[in-house]
């Protein structure tokens, strides 16, 4: 028998209780402790749930598909489908910390990585900076771009487009006088 659903985290209050997640759940207080005897068992399960979330999305994402540039853009775009999960595991200093430990970090960005570097063997992508610092802008964007849909700042069309176009005119060769087609 499986336990209460522990997807769709809220980033609404961090700190409530495992009796305030239960009302907020429409669950029994008895039910939650059954599954989850303490708020660090929930918190990891929520953590380990949005970690396959988000890995299925960067495989649903097909990285090895298409040239470099419309796969980064599907991925982008895939990337906002999950924001509530990224969010979650990437806002809360602890939350990382214990994401990270739980899992592989190579494992879980190794195929972002090989795309970055197909796109800088197939000469799109800047080799002027590191493979490891055009993930890591990715990363920050994407986080920006999905907060900013979280908090209300920018529709969801806006915001990827901002993303994109961040991403775009950041890390992509242009030929002279080339403007990116987004």
């Amino acid at each position: 028998m499986a336990g209460p659903a522990v997807t769709g985290p809220s980033l609404d209050h961090r700190g409530a209780t495992l009796a305030e997640i239960a009302e907020a759940a429409d669950v029994g207080r008895t039910s939650l402790h059954r599954y989850f005897p303490d708020r660090e068992s929930l918190i990891n399960a929520v953590i380990q749930d949005s970690a396959g979330v988000m890995s299925q999305a960067i495989q649903e994402a097909r990285l090895d598909d298409d040239d470099p540039v419309q796969t980064l853009r599907r991925l982008v775009a895939t990337m906002f489908d999950v924001g509530d999960h990224l969010l979650f595991l990437f806002s809360d200093p602890g939350v990382r910390t214990t994401f990270e430990n739980l899992s592989d970090p190579e494992a879980r960005t190794d195929a972002v990585a090989r795309l970055i570097q197909r796109g800088r063997a197939e000469g799109v992508f800047d080799s002027n900076v590191s493979s490891a610092w055009i993930e890591s802008v990715f990363w920050a964007l994407v986080y920006a771009g999905c907060d900013a849909v979280h908090k209300g700042r920018l529709p969801r069309h806006q915001a990827l487009n901002s993303v994109l176009r961040s991403l775009e005119n950041g890390i992509r060769i242009k030929g002279a006088g080339e403007e990116p087609d987004f």
